[in-house]
């Protein structure tokens, strides 16, 4: 996809319409770590936290309630 440099006030920006957005999983606000390269290559990345220790738990304890019965099968 070819995208063009343009004026946004005083800068210069690169926009993004909600294909983009919604392929990157990204919204308005959210950080992003840029990267230039040898030969002038721009690398975009999107800064995403990981899941707290507590948020795992919880995820893994409502898995092993919901499939116990397999679970104790499989042990």
């Amino acid at each position: 996809m070819l995208k063009a440099v343009s004026k946004i006030g005083n800068s210069q920006g690169v926009i993004f319409d909600n294909a983009i957005m919604e392929l990157a999983h990204l919204k308005v606000g959210d950080s992003m770590n840029l990267e230039v390269h040898a030969g002038g290559t721009i690398t975009l990345t999107p800064i995403r936290n990981a899941p707290s220790q507590e948020d795992v738990s919880a995820v893994v304890k409502q898995t092993m309630k919901d499939y116990a019965r397999t679970m104790k099968r499989l042990a």
